[in-house]
């Protein structure tokens, strides 16, 4: 684990666990996850899906449920429904994805009655961090919001920019990518970007610094917009990445995690946010680290909103 995440557990574990709603655990690592991130003080797991199929399947890898809560739901659709109602009832404050599909969990999240809607739409966001890196990176959407209007990415980034603040990494500099830095209307996410950066001006985005469009290079390395002759607060400096798009966001992302050989390459942890309790998700091909992060992450951004 890289030292940005390690420090995000460390500081998590200064608050009281808070109640998980663990969906659907049908596999060792979601049961796993679970337990780990209680013995770290980073939440108290309720594992809720088919009662005998979890103690089949933690029997079977030798993991003690021994104190644990399960609440029985039959089907993924079940425990999605009785999990989303754990936190409406107040008796858990973070949900976490098991192993059941992540729209069939969405589904019952964004259920109009029953959900756990707010004012903001739901968006994801991937904490990256990496070997020697000055900062962590939030990536955000590349994981729910396929193809974001203008007013989605507000709320995507706005939402980044209250975890920035939860994390405890003060007022972010935030930049909208794009391929180029110059406004061309012949690519749409440039006259986006420009947008974007005007809401903020106009308070309709708060609590970050914005800029763009940014190509990534611009972005992340003073050399390259000094090459450009790119001297913004954000450029070359920034820690809240917004690409144009889902697809590109999550080619960016797993570039960084699967490019070159470990430790080379970036870590991940990530959780949705915009409803009424910080979600836990990560990438199926995430291990243990990257879970444990991402329940610190909702841990945090929890104690942020109350």
């Amino acid at each position: 684990m890289f030292a940005h995440h390690q420090k995000l557990i460390e500081k998590a574990k200064e608050k009281e666990a808070p109640k998980c709603a663990v969906c659907y655990p049908c596999e060792h690592t979601a049961i796993e996850s679970g337990i780990e991130a209680h013995k770290l003080g980073l939440l108290n797991p309720i594992f809720v899906g088919p009662t005998d199929e979890i103690k089949a399947i933690a029997a079977k890898h030798n993991i003690s449920l021994n104190g644990y809560e399960i609440v029985d739901a039959k089907s993924e659709a079940a425990a999605a429904t009785a999990s989303v109602q754990l936190i409406r009832e107040g008796k858990a404050q973070l949900l976490m994805k098991g192993s059941l599909h992540t729209d069939v969990m969405l589904k019952a999240v964004v259920n109009k009655e029953n959900g756990l809607r707010t004012g903001k739409r739901i968006t994801h966001a991937f904490l990256m961090d990496g070997l020697n890196w000055e900062t962590p990176y939030i990536i955000s959407d590349a994981a729910i919001n396929i193809s974001p209007d203008l007013t989605t990415k507000m709320h995507i980034i706005q939402n980044a920019i209250d975890l920035h603040h939860a994390l405890g990494y003060g007022v972010p500099r935030v930049a909208i990518l794009s391929a180029v830095e110059m406004i061309n209307p012949d690519i749409p996410s440039t006259l986006e970007a420009a947008a974007l950066c005007k809401m903020a001006d106009r308070g309709q985005i708060t609590n970050g610094i914005l800029d763009g469009p940014l190509a990534l290079d611009n972005a992340v390395s003073l050399k390259a917009a000094q090459m450009k002759k790119l001297d913004t607060p954000v450029t070359g400096k920034a820690q809240i990445l917004i690409p144009p798009d889902l697809i590109s966001g999550n080619i960016l992302f797993k570039a960084l995690c699967f490019i070159g050989d470990q430790p080379a390459h970036a870590d991940s942890a990530g959780i949705v946010l915009g409803a009424k309790a910080p979600i836990i998700l990560t990438s199926r091909a995430s291990g243990l680290d990257s879970r444990l992060v991402s329940c610190a992450m909702a841990k945090l951004s929890y104690y942020h909103s109350v």
